[in-house]
């Protein structure tokens, strides 16, 4: 199956040494590029974008309103995001996060770790960078008031649905572990892990792995942890 990958930043350079990555790879294609976040909404739908590569500065509506549009059109659930910044360390992600974006990566990255995002974003499997993601989610949103843990009771209490088994697999995703990992820390085969974070993302209204890391934050759940 070939991942449709959707382009979108305002430089027509980065956006054609982007195009040569991802074509050259044989199970993936380009299938637009956009220069504002208002064309990259139009072209996900147009085009059937598997995979959005957002770059969050750009004229007119930017990424971070058009990952909030997308993450609000039914039509478009099965688009990720993945948010591409020059400052990893930035307050635009996060929100990008919350608004819905599978990850992020650093403009900086390797060819292999841009390809493997991808790969990853459209399985739905992981957080994007795992080294990096969880130390700089959790960041980012310790960064907000000291008593702004309990911010969304709303998500709060929505934890109250899931089991207790289900909670400890939660913790485990915030931290960034994959199923393999966290199948070997709980002592549980990994299809076991799998459902549990399905039935969590279904109880909790998540998209994917990246939204439940951001609930199991901003819920109180797991507490950030700033060195």
């Amino acid at each position: 199956m070939t991942i449709r990958v959707l382009l979108a930043d305002d430089q027509a350079l980065l956006r054609s040494a982007f195009r040569v990555l991802v074509d050259s790879e044989p199970d993936m294609e380009v299938v637009g590029e956009a220069s504002d976040g208002a064309e990259a909404v139009r072209l996900a739908k147009e085009q059937r974008a598997d995979v959005v590569l957002m770059d969050i500065r750009m004229p007119g509506t930017d990424g971070l309103a058009a990952t909030r549009m997308i993450g609000a059109d039914p039509s478009l659930a099965q688009v990720r995001v993945v948010i591409l910044t020059t400052f990893e360390v930035d307050d635009y992600v996060v929100q990008s996060l919350r608004a819905g974006a599978s990850g992020f990566l650093g403009k900086g990255s390797e060819p292999e770790e841009l390809l493997n995002a991808i790969r990853i974003a459209a399985g739905g499997e992981a957080l994007l960078s795992p080294a990096a993601t969880k130390g700089l989610i959790a960041r980012f949103l310790a960064q907000g008031d000291a008593a702004d843990d309990e911010r969304d009771p709303a998500r709060a209490e929505r934890l109250a649905a899931l089991t207790g088994r289900e909670r400890e697999v939660l913790v485990q995703v915030a931290g960034g572990h994959s199923n393999d990992e966290i199948a070997e820390r709980l002592e549980v085969s990994p299809l076991t892990v799998k459902t549990h974070v399905n039935r969590a993302m279904a109880k909790l209204g998540a998209r994917d792995r990246a939204q439940l890391v951001v609930i199991a934050y901003e819920s109180g759940l797991v507490r950030p942890r700033v060195e």
